[in-house]
């Protein structure tokens, strides 16, 4: 499909899409506006918050299209959007973020710790930002970000970091954990959405993806932990210490139903019935729980929500920006579309291009992945990690220019990972 054949629809669909881009650029403007018109304080404090960004443009283009095609079509375009993904996410990011998962996984991250010969701060700060990213391969990326996030969050960034070691630390997390998840074909979403038409199995992801993945998170990682390595072992108060010991049966009873999730990602009635389960189990043993954070989730299934409505009419420019493109030029066209759209939906949109060679496949995915973490928008796990982080930052907002100034150099890594090695 070619633009000129676009549809009003999609053209005014596309329109709105990148509105909603730039108000993701503008948050700090709304809330600025918060502060400077109280009367309206609340409608712009809910415009400063990303998470409800896609959300707000979404019900817009929801709008527009029962103006311009009636109810029952905008209702049919609704119904036929796919929004597992959002469930899922929401759901993961609840139970990975409750207490008995969270102390297990810092329990094994600070007996890891333990073993490198530097400062228990130092050494769990590099496990955070290597270890936690990768296990997004085996636990998805959704619940390794969580996990990152809160790990990073309560034991460095409540500490009174610099805004410089802040930035530096999310915009790495973000890429970290998009090209971490490359080491199995189930975890990434961008990965999900070719790997079963491209017969791709975690052996292919391993020794085409994987390896060259892993490589660039460690040197990231690395290279962040030692430039900080003074203020990190000055500030950094790892969690665990004089915190009251989990019973052995309750962390196995909520890692069984983290990985009974993950086992039905895509099956949305059976996720969300363990997970109803789940909020049952987590009542009944309130004594071993803190407050779950659903509001969060829901934020953040909100925001996804809204990619989901709004991406559903970028095809026709998106899918034809692919097609033709010589193997290099799409790796890195693939990176930079990736930063103003959700990298799954771009992949999902080459796998509909028939005939293509094995170079295509890998340099669309591949940068797919590496662009990851360049905006919040890039990578669906990034609205988790935003949201858990953002109250660290100053008015509680995270600036997409010092994200995507942040994230460039582990990007780079990234580069040169998938095209050098």
């Amino acid at each position: 499909m070619t633009p000129s054949t676009a549809t009003t629809p999609e053209i005014v669909a596309t329109v709105i899409f990148a509105l909603a881009v730039i108000h993701t650029f503008s948050t700090k403007f709304f809330a600025n506006l918060a502060h400077s018109q109280p009367r309206h304080a609340g409608l712009w404090h809910l415009l400063a918050e990303v998470e409800v960004v896609f959300g707000f443009w979404a019900f817009v283009l929801t709008t527009a299209l029962v103006l311009m095609s009636g109810q029952q079509a905008a209702v049919n375009y609704l119904e036929g959007r796919n929004f597992t993904e959002p469930m899922f996410v929401f759901v993961v990011m609840v139970i990975a973020a409750s207490r008995p998962i969270l102390s297990t996984v810092i329990g094994a991250v600070r007996l890891m710790a333990t073993m490198i010969p530097i400062s228990r701060e130092v050494a769990t700060f590099f496990l955070c930002m290597s270890v936690v990213p990768l296990l997004g391969s085996f636990i998805t990326e959704p619940a390794a970000m969580t996990l990152a996030a809160l790990m990073l969050r309560d034991g460095y960034f409540r500490q009174n970091l610099s805004h410089r070691l802040k930035y530096a630390t999310l915009g790495m997390l973000f890429v970290n954990v998009s090209i971490g998840g490359t080491l199995t074909h189930f975890a990434a979403p961008p990965v999900l959405m070719v790997a079963a038409k491209w017969q791709w199995d975690t052996l292919y992801m391993v020794s085409h993806f994987g390896w060259k993945a892993a490589s660039a998170v460690f040197f990231n990682a690395a290279v962040l932990t030692w430039f900080f390595r003074h203020e990190l072992a000055e500030k950094g108060k790892p969690e665990g210490d004089g915190s009251p010991r989990m019973p052995f049966t309750v962390a196995g009873i909520h890692l069984f139903f983290l990985v009974c999730v993950v086992l039905f990602a895509h099956h949305p009635v059976v996720f969300m019935g363990l997970f109803l389960f789940f909020l049952g189990y987590t009542e009944a043993y309130k004594q071993h729980q803190d407050r779950l954070i659903l509001r969060e989730g829901l934020l953040v299934a909100f925001f996804l929500a809204g990619l989901v409505v709004l991406g559903g009419l970028q095809q026709w420019w998106l899918q034809s920006s692919l097609v033709g493109v010589e193997p290099k030029l799409l790796y890195f066209l693939a990176t930079a579309l990736t930063a103003i759209t959700d990298n799954a939906a771009l992949t999902y949109l080459g796998s509909l291009v028939e005939g293509v060679s094995t170079e295509f496949k890998y340099a669309l995915v591949a940068g797919a992945v590496t662009g990851g973490g360049l905006t919040i928008i890039a990578n669906a796990p990034n609205p988790a990690g935003a949201a858990i982080l953002k109250s660290s930052f100053d008015d509680e907002s995270i600036s997409p220019l010092g994200l995507f100034l942040a994230a460039l150099p582990p990007t780079c890594v990234a580069i040169f990972a998938f095209q050098a090695l």
